[in-house]
């Protein structure tokens, strides 16, 4: 799956939005887990997202270190990855209302299905 040019430009637009505010969205993304100790890593959510969208033409490149962190050492169950990923789709939009257009809610989905997919990928 890759993205497309248009896909791309949204991602990047809504970022440099998003970025002004990474970390209050990473925490308030993790919030809903109910796990202190999970959402004090919601800097963590934030910067890895950053760099997946600073690396978006390769997303795997930049996240295989921290692919194998949560696969041989950490031991996270891969099915988190998808539920963080929508998790974030409902923080951003309620954040960015009028930015969250349906366009914006499938680039960024499929945006963080990619994310997620590198995350899981060392599981196999």
């Amino acid at each position: 799956m890759s993205l497309t040019r248009t896909e791309r430009t949204i991602i990047l637009s809504l970022w440099s939005k998003i970025s002004t505010q990474a970390d209050v969205i990473g925490t308030k993304t993790l919030e809903s887990s109910g796990s202190a100790q999970l959402r004090a890593h919601g800097s963590k959510v934030a910067a890895v997202v950053g760099d997946a969208v600073k690396s978006i033409d390769n997303v795997a490149s930049a996240l295989s270190k921290l692919s194998e962190l949560h696969a041989y050492v950490l031991r996270v169950d891969p099915v988190n990855f998808k539920f963080l990923s929508h998790c974030l789709l409902v923080t951003l939009a309620s954040h960015f209302p009028a930015d969250f257009t349906a366009d914006a809610h499938a680039a960024w989905d499929k945006f963080l299905s990619i994310v997620s997919g590198v995350l899981t990928e060392k599981y196999r």
